[in-house]
C-alpha cells in the first residue's frame, strides 16, 4: 500500500517510518511518501496561507500550493483524506476500509484549515481522530496510518494478531502480564501459570467481559446481544458478568 501524505511539517512524521511501520516499508509492504506542501508556494516566503474572506480569527491555507502538491504526486482519482475535526470519526469499520486500498492520500490542515475548493475539487473525505481540536492535522494523519496499516498483511508478524486486538475482537483487552512473576508485591494470577489453555482462555475472555462492562458498556451490550456465537462455557461466563456490578 502507498500512502502520501502533505503537510506543511514533514519532520514530524519520523515516527510513522520506524518500527513496525519502519520494518513494512524495509519488506515492500508499505510505502509511505512525504510532500512538504511548501514547495509548492509561488511566493518567495514560501507562504502558504492568508486571512479568510468574511474576516475571522487565524489564518487559512491557501489553494494554489495544496493544488500544486496534489497535481505533483498524481492524486487525481485516488483515494484523499483530510483530517478535520468536522468529519466522521474514524472507527473500525472505517479503517479496514481504507486498509483495502491500494493508494492513499492525506492531507494535513493547518492554522484554521485549508480553502473550501480544494476540497470540493480533490472530493476529499473530512476524517475526525475525536471530539477536540488539535493544532494541526499531522498528528491525526499519523494515527490514521497506524491504524491502517497495521492491518495489512505481513506488518504484524501474527497474521491474526490485528484481528484479536481490544476494539477488533468486540472486547476490550484483558490485562496482560509478564516476568518477574512477583513485583513490588503484587502476583501474576495462578491461572496463567498453570498451563492449562481452556481455564486460561475462559479466564482471558471473562476478564475481558469485566473490563467492557466497566469502561465501555456500549460495546459490552452488542457483543453479548447475539449469544448464538458461543459456546455454552462463554454463555455461562457472560451470565455471570452480566449480574455483577
Amino acid at each position: 500500500m502507498k500512502i502520501d501524505v502533505l503537510t506543511l511539517f514533514p519532520e514530524m512524521f519520523v515516527p510513522v517510518q520506524t518500527s513496525m511501520l519502519g520494518k513494512a516499508e524495509e519488506k515492500g509492504i508499505l510505502q509511505i511518501d512525504i510532500t512538504d506542501i511548501r514547495d509548492f508556494s509561488n511566493n518567495k516566503h514560501k507562504k502558504t496561507d492568508d486571512y479568510p474572506f468574511g474576516g475571522g480569527g487565524g489564518m487559512v491555507m491557501m489553494p494554489d500550493p495544496i493544488f500544486g502538491a496534489l497535481e505533483h504526486i498524481g492524486a487525481k482519482g485516488k483515494k484523499l483524506i483530510y483530517m478535520s475535526p468536522r468529519g466522521k470519526v474514524l472507527d473500525e469499520a472505517k479503517v479496514r476500509e481504507l486498509a483495502e486500498l491500494d493508494e492513499l492520500v492525506i492531507l494535513c490542515g493547518h492554522y484554521e484549515g485549508v480553502d473550501q475548493r480544494v476540497l470540493d475539487y480533490w472530493e476529499a473525505e473530512e476524517i475526525s481522530i475525536g471530539d477536540y481540536v488539535l493544532t494541526g492535522g499531522e498528528l491525526p494523519a499519523m494515527v490514521l496510518i497506524d491504524s491502517v496499516a497495521r492491518l495489512l498483511p505481513g506488518v504484524l508478524g501474527n497474521a491474526n494478531s490485528a484481528n484479536e486486538e481490544s476494539i477488533y475482537s468486540g472486547l476490550l483487552e484483558y490485562p496482560q502480564y509478564t516476568q518477574p512473576r512477583e513485583y513490588a508485591g503484587m502476583e501474576v494470577p495462578e491461572v496463567l501459570l498453570n498451563g492449562h489453555h481452556r481455564l486460561i482462555e475462559e479466564w482471558k475472555f471473562r476478564e475481558s467481559l469485566l473490563l467492557t462492562k466497566a469502561r465501555r458498556p456500549d460495546l459490552f451490550e452488542a457483543f453479548i446481544k447475539d449469544t448464538g456465537e458461543f459456546t455454552k462455557a462463554q454463555k455461562k461466563i457472560i451470565e455471570e458478568v452480566k449480574d455483577t456490578d
